[in-house]
């Protein structure tokens, strides 16, 4: 492999007959130790780099078989052991005759999207234009230092690093595929194609997901950019109006341009009010964060989700310590802490949304209740039979929580000191390498982190700022999470708050429709346990406690994790609020009534894998290939309403939930 560094063959055995002076009592002993230990060293690399080069040219040749076979063998093979496959939804459409109507935009969302290198330091010689984020990651292996590097953002400004250029990939194939196999808007563009879409009548809103939203437009005319190719499209499609499709975050943005685009110039597009009404027929928010997720506080505060603590319980100090000279977690803290894009995704509205320390809106969710099917739609908005079981309240409202027995306490009985007066500084934690703002706490701030106890959606942003103080103190200028009292204060005007649909109002365009698109029916993160690790350990002084497991079998906490209902990522509350409860109707963050629709997949895994990811999955990705989810898009482009689509398609309690939730409309 080429990034394995070449070595020298081993030596020949010693001579043992040259070992008179040896120190060995007889001639036919072995050689001295440390040869013998370099001969078998020598010998565990060659067979490292033989197995590794084996499995990658094994890897390599059956791509080649199936890449060279015709494209009906597979599907064949497919059919002969699962039964006849339905037609795609844009062959199935097509022969109903639905054809291109509307131009599309696409918005990826965060990590999505290439990012190729446009300038670099020495270290990153021959790279000009290739990608570091997609593809192959081939640079992460060969140069992960000058890689992390890279892709870094400078800790400072939140923008590009003296003597670095690292640019969005333009074009579809932006984000077609996320790596070679792994389809993230292919699936969706091939089936558009299939109905009359070609490259003029799709456009990928391809952009630096790392940096804050507002500064996409400052460095890169990003949000210009989408706003002259939707004009552009427009115009050359008969007037007919786009549909949006956003992503992940890329709703969060979506949300901020359409505030921008109204925006007088220079801060905003200067489109004026009835831009948006113009130019944009529907907006499909697919997996969208609305009002944040759980996961991104994990991220920030310890670059752990649920995969990586487990990854960690299993090989423990594995991502800690030295491997390959690396200490990868502290790396990627370092890394992702520059990107302020992160900070989009905290929860927003406090407690009112999330929970306090004794409720939540989905505290009596059962992890472990069957599902009951609902198929019925609900274009009236009504609430419908939902579909969980109830079972004992979890106290959801305690985002973060140091101990399983603290995160079912009652309040009253919890202690806790006020962590953000605490000095510090004096004696420091650890003597890592590698610098990241832990080294800065010191002992005592750490220990007054885990003595606070208990976080909500609203005091975990106390707790954000005295952990992360550089990366907040970028983020307070860009990102807010509260609820505005009064939209028409001019304060309001400010950007900070576009991308934060409790703090801003949907467009005046009352024959735009906004979708809500998002799968369920998978545990998705909500809340955490945490533990601190041992100070005198160089690593990071919290994680996951994965030892933390609830005590019946249909308990929602695992592995350190508290679950609810969602797409693996994003919880229902977060994607179904604004379309179930604070949009629906003419509300004060909707005051033209614009109509809202909410569309849920329910979750079904592949039943073998020859379906590959599945074409019902309700997961945040996998659901972009999701058959249910494309002909609803298919459809709308080709002109169709949300009330053609049958309206309301629930399966979840969002409605049930929305309504315990207290907001002012």
């Amino acid at each position: 492999m080429s990034f394995l560094r070449r070595r020298k063959p081993p030596q020949p055995p010693l001579d043992t007959s040259k070992t008179q002076n040896s120190g060995y009592k007889d001639e036919g002993e072995k050689p001295t130790r440390g040869k013998a230990e370099k001969v078998k060293r020598w010998s565990c690399v060659d067979s490292c780099c033989w197995l590794i080069g084996f499995i990658c040219s094994m890897w390599w040749f059956l791509l080649f078989l199936y890449n060279a076979m015709p494209a009906s063998i597979p599907q064949y093979v497919t059919e002969a052991i699962t039964g006849p496959m339905p037609d795609p939804p844009g062959v199935k459409l097509k022969k109903e005759g639905l054809t291109a109507k509307h131009p599309v935009v696409f918005v990826p969302g965060i990590v999505t999207g290439g990012l190729e290198l446009w300038e670099g330091h020495q270290c990153a010689e021959g790279l000009f234009r290739k990608r570091l984020w997609g593809g192959t990651f081939g640079e992460a292996y060969k140069r992960p230092l000058c890689w992390v590097e890279h892709m870094s953002l400078d800790n400072e400004t939140g923008m590009d690093p003296p003597g670095i250029r690292v640019r969005p990939v333009s074009g579809l194939v932006a984000a077609d595929y996320f790596a070679p196999g792994y389809f993230v808007w292919a699936v969706l563009i091939a089936n558009l194609a299939r109905i009359g879409y070609e490259e003029k009548t799709m456009y990928m809103a391809a952009y630096d997901w790392r940096m804050s939203f507002q500064s996409t437009e400052v460095r890169d005319q990003s949000l210009s950019r989408i706003k002259s190719n939707i004009e552009l499209m427009v115009a050359t499609n008969g007037g007919n109006k786009v549909v949006v499709i956003p992503h992940s975050m890329g709703v969060l943005y979506f949300l901020h341009f359409m505030k921008w685009v109204e925006a007088p110039a220079p801060v905003g597009g200067g489109g004026g009010s009835d831009w948006c009404a113009k130019h944009i027929k529907a907006v499909m928010n697919i997996g969208g964060p609305f009002l944040g997720v759980p996961k991104a506080v994990s991220g920030i505060f310890s670059v752990e989700a649920r995969d990586i603590a487990v990854a960690r319980a299993y090989a423990p100090g594995f991502l800690e310590k030295d491997v390959f000279g690396l200490q990868t977690l502290q790396h990627l803290m370092r890394m992702t802490r520059t990107w302020d894009s992160t900070m989009s995704m905290i929860p927003k509205g406090g407690e009112t949304i999330w929970g306090g320390l004794d409720w939540s809106p989905e505290g009596n969710y059962n992890c472990g209740g069957k599902k009951l099917k609902n198929n019925s739609t609900q274009a009236n908005g009504q609430a419908g039979k939902g579909s969980s079981s109830f079972t004992n309240s979890v106290n959801y409202g305690r985002i973060l929580s140091f101990g399983k027995d603290v995160a079912a306490l009652h309040s009253s009985k919890i202690e806790k000191i006020d962590f953000k007066d605490v000095v510090k500084g004096s004696n420091p934690a650890n003597n890592c390498d590698i610098w990241t703002e832990y080294q800065e706490m010191g002992v005592v701030g750490i220990k007054a982190v885990a003595d606070h106890k208990v976080y909500t959606a609203a005091s975990v942003l106390d707790l954000l700022h005295f952990v992360a103080p550089k990366l907040m103190a970028r983020g307070s200028g860009h990102f807010s999470y509260g609820i505005a009292d009064n939209l028409d204060d001019p304060k309001y005007e400010h950007f900070k708050y576009w991308s934060n649909p409790l703090e801003t109002k949907l467009p005046h365009a009352p024959d735009t429709e906004i979708y809500s698109m998002y799968g369920v029916g998978i545990p998705t993160e909500r809340a955490y346990v945490y533990k601190s690790t041992p100070a005198a350990v160089c690593s990071i002084p919290f994680q996951i406690d994965t030892s933390a497991v609830g005590e019946s079998e249909g308990s929602c906490l695992k592995g350190g994790v508290f679950s609810v209902d969602g797409d693996e990522t994003v919880p229902v509350l977060s994607a179904g609020f604004m379309c179930a409860k604070g949009w629906r109707g003419r509300t004060r963050f909707n005051p033209s009534g614009l109509r809202t629709y909410l569309r849920e997949y329910d979750h079904a895994p592949p039943a073998n894998l020859l379906e590959g990811r599945g074409t019902q999955s309700g997961a945040h990705v996998d659901i972009m290939g999701n058959f249910a989810l494309i002909e609803d898009v298919l459809r709308v482009a080709a002109g169709a309403t949300g009330e053609d689509l049958g309206g309301d398609r629930v399966y979840s309690d969002i409605f049930k939930w929305s309504e315990k939730i207290n907001l002012q409309l």
